[in-house]
């Protein structure tokens, strides 16, 4: 590339590193929930309830938040 002919950036290439960064944070967050479910699912018969249903609101919370990341989008 050089000073002479720039590249013009498209709202499509926009709208397409947008998706491409949702996408990659909503698989990080997938991974995320899974490695914690991994994780804590061995201790869940030593664990009190409270702990549980903490663990349980946090993994609902990150799908939620994966899931709405291209809710509605192109």
């Amino acid at each position: 590339m050089n000073d002479k002919d720039p590249i013009e950036i498209t709202d499509e290439m926009r709208q397409a590193m947008d998706a491409a960064k949702r996408q990659g944070l909503q698989k990080d967050l997938r991974t995320l929930a899974a490695n914690i479910r991994a994780d804590a699912q061995g201790r869940y018969d030593s664990a009190e309830p409270g702990w549980r249903a903490g663990v349980e609101w946090t993994l609902l919370w990150i799908e939620n938040t994966a899931s709405q990341l291209t809710e509605g989008r192109p």
